[in-house]
Parts: C-alpha cells; sequence; structure tokens
C-alpha cells in the first residue's frame, strides 16, 4: 500500500458500507463509476478541501467497512480513500493501528476472548484453550485472545463480533467454553447480558451519589431518569450561567477522575477563556486500563446522566460540539448511549435550542477500535481526526490547541458524571465528603480474588481494607493491584492504606482510575508481571524509542528471569531498573513513562524474584 490508488475495486457490499456513511459519490473523483461521469467531472477535479475537511470520518468508514464485511480489503480501503481524498499509505496507517481492524482476509465471526489480568486469574488460558479446540480452521470464526475487555467483574470474558448489516455482537461472562462457543456460533441465541445493577452489590442504597440511579431507573427510559432527578443539575447551570457553573465546580475541589488528578473547575476555566473558536467537548469513554469498568456501568446503567454532565460542561466552556469517544469493546454502551442521545435530541435536551434556553449542543458518538493509547487525551485528539493514535507532544495543551486545532476539554465519565450532584447539592456540600485534598466520592472496580466483585461507590478516604472488606477478600490474598496494568502492588498487610490521591502517593504507589485487583497464593506472580509487560509491549505506539525499544526489552528480561535464577536473574533485574527509569524520564506520555511501575512494586514490595 503507498500513496497510489491501485486496481482494486471495492465489492458491491463494501461500496454500500461506505455509502451509507458517507452518502452517493457525487463525481468520478469520489469514486463514481467512469460511465456515470459528467461531463463537469472533465473539466475539473472536485473534492479538494470540501474532501479533506471531512479527514475524521476516516475511522466511521473503517468501522463500517469492517462491521459489514469482517475485514477491511485493500479495494475497500481505496474507495473510502477516495471519498475522503486521503493517501491509502495514510488510511492503511490507520487501519493498522487498531486491533479490532483486520487488512487480511479473516471468517465473518470474530470471537475475542480477553486473556488480561482479572480474566488470566480466573482461567483464561484454559478457557482459551477449550476454545481453540472446539473452533478449529473451517469453523467459520477466528478466535482472538484479547487484552481487557472491561468485564472483569465477570472474569473470564468473551466478545463475539459477527460482520453483516447490522453486526451483531453477543458476551459471553463468565465465559465457559460452551457459551463462548454459542455467542460466535449464533450471536442471537447467546443468553441476554445481566443489568448493569449486576455489577453494582451496593445498589439502592441511599448512600450512593453516583450510583443511586444504576438498577433503580429504567436506563432506555427518559421520563424515568427524569422522575429520578434527572436534568435538574442542568436546570440550575442555565440559572448559574457559564461563570457560576465553572466557579462551582472549582469550589467542589473536583480532580479528574482518569488517574491525572487535575483540577476539573481549571481545566473548564481555561478552556472558557480562550478567544479561539469553535470550543469542544470530549468525553474519553476509551477506557482500556486493565481491571477498569465502572464507566461501562455508568453507560449501560445511567445514560441519561452523561448525557447532561456533558452538556452542563459543553455550556460552561463554550463548546457547541461534543464528542464521545467509545470503547469499541462496549456493544451495549453503545446501543444505551445511542437511544439516550437520540431521545434527549428529540424531546429539546440536545439540538439548536437546549430547553429553550437559546444555546446550541449536540453529541456525536465516535467509536474506538482497540487501542489503549486512545485513552491519552491528544492521542485521542489524533483518533477522532482520522490520524494514528499517537500522543502529541505538548504545550501546546488542549485547552488552547486540542481537537481540530481548537481549544478543547476533555474529562472522561466518572469526572463528568461527578459534576451533577456538585449542581445539585451545592460546592460546599460535596466539598464536605470525603477528604480536605480528595473531594467527593469515588468509584473503584474491584474484581480478582473476591467474593463480590464490582463497583463500589466510597467517600474519598476510606481504607483499602475497607474497601476489600465490602468485597469479601478470600483467604490467602498475596497481593493487591491498585491502579491497574500502569499502578503498584502493594502487601496484604498495607490495607491500611487510605484511598486518597495523596494517601496513595505518600505509600509509594497510586490510585489511578480506580482499580483494585486482589491476587490470592493461587496466581503464578510472575507470569502476571509478564502479561503485564506483553500488554504494554503490544499497547506502545511506538512513536517515541524509550517505550518502543524500553517494553520490549521489558518483557524480554522477565522472560529470562522466569526461565532462570541466581546471577543471572540478578543482571536482569538490574536492566530492568535501568529500562524501566529510561522510559520513566523519556516517554512522550504516560504509557511509556508508567510501564515499568507495577513491575518495578512487585520486585521492591513483594519481593517477587527472591
Amino acid at each position: 500500500m503507498d500513496l497510489h490508488f491501485g486496481d482494486s475495486k471495492p465489492t458491491d457490499d463494501e461500496r454500500a458500507a461506505v455509502d451509507a456513511l458517507l452518502g452517493p459519490p457525487e463525481s468520478s473523483w469520489e469514486g463514481a463509476a467512469r460511465d456515470e461521469m459528467r461531463a463537469a467531472d472533465l473539466r475539473w477535479a472536485k473534492g479538494g478541501r470540501a474532501a479533506r475537511d471531512r479527514r475524521d470520518l476516516l475511522l466511521p468508514g473503517l468501522h463500517a467497512i469492517n462491521d459489514r464485511i469482517g475485514w477491511i480489503s485493500e479495494g475497500a480501503l481505496d474507495y473510502l480513500c477516495r471519498r475522503l481524498t486521503v493517501p491509502p499509505s495514510e488510511a492503511y496507517g490507520v487501519a493498522t493501528f487498531y486491533a479490532m481492524f483486520s487488512v487480511k482476509p479473516r471468517p465473518a465471526t470474530v470471537l475475542h476472548v480477553c486473556t488480561d489480568l482479572a480474566c488470566a486469574a480466573a482461567g483464561a488460558n484454559d478457557l482459551c484453550a477449550g476454545i481453540e479446540a472446539r473452533l478449529g480452521l473451517g469453523s467459520g470464526v477466528s478466535v482472538e485472545r484479547s487484552p481487557c475487555l472491561g468485564l472483569c467483574e465477570r472474569a473470564p470474558a468473551a466478545l463475539a463480533i459477527k460482520a453483516g448489516d447490522p453486526v451483531r455482537t453477543a458476551v459471553a461472562a463468565p465465559a465457559t467454553v460452551h457459551d463462548a462457543v454459542l455467542a460466535a456460533s449464533a450471536p442471537d441465541s447467546a443468553p441476554e447480558e445481566p443489568a448493569a445493577a449486576m455489577a453494582v452489590p451496593q445498589a439502592g442504597s441511599d448512600e450512593l451519589v453516583l450510583l443511586k440511579r444504576v438498577g433503580v431507573v429504567d436506563p432506555m427510559s427518559l421520563d424515568d431518569y427524569r422522575a429520578h432527578g434527572g436534568y435538574s443539575a442542568l436546570r440550575r447551570a442555565f440559572e448559574l450561567g457559564p461563570a457560576g457553573v465553572i466557579r462551582e465546580v472549582t469550589d467542589s475541589g473536583l480532580v479528574g477522575r482518569g488517574g491525572a488528578a487535575f483540577p476539573t473547575g481549571r481545566k473548564w476555566q481555561a478552556t472558557a477563556s480562550q478567544p479561539d473558536h469553535p470550543h469542544y467537548l470530549v468525553c474519553n469513554a476509551d477506557e482500556s486500563e486493565p481491571g477498569t469498568f465502572k464507566d461501562r456501568v455508568l453507560m449501560e446503567g445511567d445514560p441519561y446522566a452523561l448525557v447532561e454532565a456533558m452538556t452542563i460542561a459543553a455550556y460552561a466552556t463554550g463548546a457547541h460540539k461534543g464528542y464521545l469517544y467509545l470503547r469499541g469493546e462496549y456493544p451495549r454502551a453503545l446501543a444505551r448511549l445511542e437511544h439516550a442521545i437520540a431521545q434527549a435530541r428529540a424531546r429539546g435536551f440536545l439540538g439548536d435550542d437546549v430547553l429553550g434556553q437559546g444555546y446550541a449542543f449536540d453529541i456525536e458518538i465516535r467509536r474506538g477500535a482497540g487501542a489503549y493509547i486512545c485513552g491519552e487525551e491528544t492521542a485521542l485528539f489524533n483518533s477522532i481526526e482520522g490520524y494514528r493514535g499517537e500522543p502529541r507532544s505538548k504545550p501546546p495543551f488542549p485547552v488552547e490547541k486540542g481537537l481540530f486545532g481548537k481549544p478543547t476539554v476533555e474529562n472522561n465519565v466518572e469526572t463528568l458524571v461527578n459534576v451533577l450532584p456538585i449542581l445539585t447539592m451545592g460546592a460546599p456540600a460535596y466539598a464536605a465528603i470525603g477528604t480536605e485534598r480528595s473531594t467527593g466520592p469515588k468509584l473503584f472496580c474491584v474484581s480478582g480474588s473476591v467474593a463480590r466483585p464490582g463497583i463500589y461507590e466510597l467517600p474519598f478516604g476510606a481504607t483499602l481494607g475497607e474497601l476489600l472488606e465490602l468485597a469479601g477478600v478470600r483467604e490467602g490474598l498475596r497481593a493487591v493491584l491498585l491502579g491497574g496494568a500502569a499502578g503498584g502492588f502493594v502487601r496484604p498487610d498495607e490495607m491500611d492504606i487510605p484511598l486518597t490521591f495523596e494517601g496513595t502517593r505518600e505509600a509509594g504507589t497510586t490510585l489511578g482510575s480506580g482499580v483494585v485487583l486482589a491476587f490470592d497464593d493461587t496466581v503464578p506472580l510472575p507470569r502476571l508481571l509478564l502479561r503485564i509487560a506483553e500488554f504494554f509491549r503490544d499497547e506502545s505506539c511506538g512513536q517515541c524509542v524509550p517505550c518502543r525499544v524500553g517494553t520490549v526489552r521489558q518483557e524480554e528480561a522477565l522472560h529470562r528471569i522466569a526461565e532462570r535464577t541466581g546471577a543471572a536473574a540478578a543482571d536482569d533485574i538490574a536492566l530492568l531498573r535501568e529500562v524501566g527509569r529510561a522510559m520513566r524520564d523519556a516517554s512522550i506520555c504516560g504509557l511509556g513513562q508508567t510501564a515499568w511501575n507495577a513491575v518495578e512494586s512487585a520486585i521492591d514490595r513483594l519481593g517477587a524474584y527472591e
């Protein structure tokens, strides 16, 4: 694949998939058959700037082809590139960047079987072996070992995707060989997924703030959402005005819940004050950290809350267009959000005149396609714009030049949903929850060796031991991983660590996005560390040398350590430390900077290779 178009032609189905997204081509310059050319086509070229301005439709176009056919052929890619005036080499680079796409022929049905941390501890390797034995060559199913599917509370998990019009999906979790094979062979016959409330052991409790509607309201009903306090926060926002909303968010002490813990009010104020327009709002719903599934539960169980929160954030920052970047592995969340956005638009909660206030705002969903790095905000912007999801150098920061080079505010799902109680209860009451430096409630994703895995909502300041007691930690606890693959391990005797940003920092670990993975003594720790290293090697975008090379060297050293002991192992541990420091100091983004964290903590705190 190069800069030039080849001779391959799209099939009728491939052409139909692209045309359903972009509309029929208007000239031969856009790929219409030459016998359909008008005389004007012979006089001047069409497309140009107008077509290039649609470059951001490249990722939706790739999804359209992959959904309809199951893979992306050269002819289909050529046709999409003609429609968008994108060089084929660049489109090929984008298509091959994402794990969910294939540029080689494969069966229409793909079964993704999670082999990441929670699923690995629940026997994913044996599950994969059993599935592969049942679904061999000629089965019409491609079995792919996958990173985390965000179904950790129901590990081990599998996701079946059957291409067609429409594409069909089915989830098996917790999966048996029989259930996974059934999901792949007949997605429409697979058992229905349990309600989102099943992932919330505290569902129905009066003490909940963020999760109070999950399992209580019908996620498909706007009227039910409004009957339980929905859209009262947006009405309050219109009473306060944009500056008043930002002041409330600032006074509440809300910080980002994705791990960076940047003050949300300061980010909103910086974006709102930019003279360059338009401003954009981006909701980062691409939670791909192994062990994280809180945003999925919120989107599946309370989708209108996210729509309302995005509207408030956009109003406060002067944005009129919002993009919701959703994990490609979340089909049920996609369906729920599409329905919620359509209903909100039809009822005047989105559109040209929101609630009759003369404010225009709308939301567009953009699906990711399996790239952990796109959780980094600037990589996410590149992905939406139709480029490879590689991080950008900062500065300039997104509040100055973000999506499409314009001022952009980016927050994750949990952060945005926190804005609703801030406005309904007031900043002082919200700030009284938690601690002085970590205010409000926090969602924790608890999985692994516990009796009741799921999402738990606790005020900042609760201890790790209190959280694990709620979840029912099992006997023989060996270690707890805080913050996911980019986090750190703690010992069983460190259960008094306060679950706050400052408390975990003082304890030499990290809170991250709220992942709490418990492992008992049946889980082989060296194999777990090797899986973490494999994850970072696979997910590195390859843009910078420290991460591209360092993640490979880290995995190689862990392989050698697993096979040898003594002096050789000591040399490799020294090498790991050197490589880890280089990645932490010189990588362009957080992926490389944190790729060594879990391994380092396992060596230093757990004595993993003593």
